[in-house]
């Protein structure tokens, strides 16, 4: 019986997956922010090298 509850005792004491895990859900939040910005910014960036290529080939909009 003391071995079952001195290896809980261990599991709840060790950090280290909580660690990972916060580790994880920066990475997923990151993404987001990633992922919104390329939404919010797509259509934008796209007009912007659009004109740059027209103005590369002396046709402007």
């Amino acid at each position: 019986m003391k071995t079952i509850f001195t290896a809980v005792q261990a599991f709840i004491a060790d950090e280290d997956g909580v660690t990972a895990i916060e580790y994880g859900l920066i990475a997923a939040l990151v993404g987001v922010a990633v992922a919104g910005t390329a939404k919010l910014l797509g259509t934008e960036i796209k007009t912007t090298f659009t004109n740059v290529i027209n103005a590369l080939k002396g046709t402007t909009t």
